[in-house]
């Protein structure tokens, strides 16, 4: 396999390890994760929104993202940009996610 989509794979997979508090679903399944952009120096952008945009666990949230994709061996450096467009809906989350939440 390609380096770079192992490495943006394991990106994915610490992602599915972040949990905003309150929701028992990752923040990659719940669809909060807008863009991922891997360049070729290491230097990854995320571009992640919030269920709410008042949501309390913000801080919590986006440190943990940049704890666990940092520790991604080729990353090496995370910038996070919370954004607001397109405003985050239910139906952005998997299909798992929607199960899990008891919306099918």
């Amino acid at each position: 396999m390609n380096e770079f989509l192992e490495i943006e794979e394991n990106i994915v997979r610490m992602l599915k390890t972040v949990f905003d508090p309150e929701i028992p679903v990752n923040i990659y399944d719940l669809g909060l994760i807008y863009k991922i952009d891997l360049a070729s120096d290491g230097q990854l952008n995320i571009d992640m929104t919030l269920t709410a945009p008042n949501c309390p666990a913000v801080d919590f949230i986006v440190e943990d993202v940049r704890m666990k994709v940092g520790s991604v061996d080729g990353v090496k450096s995370v910038e996070v940009n919370i954004v607001f467009e397109p405003a985050w809906d239910k139906d952005m989350m998997s299909e798992e996610a929607q199960l899990e939440l008891g919306f099918l």
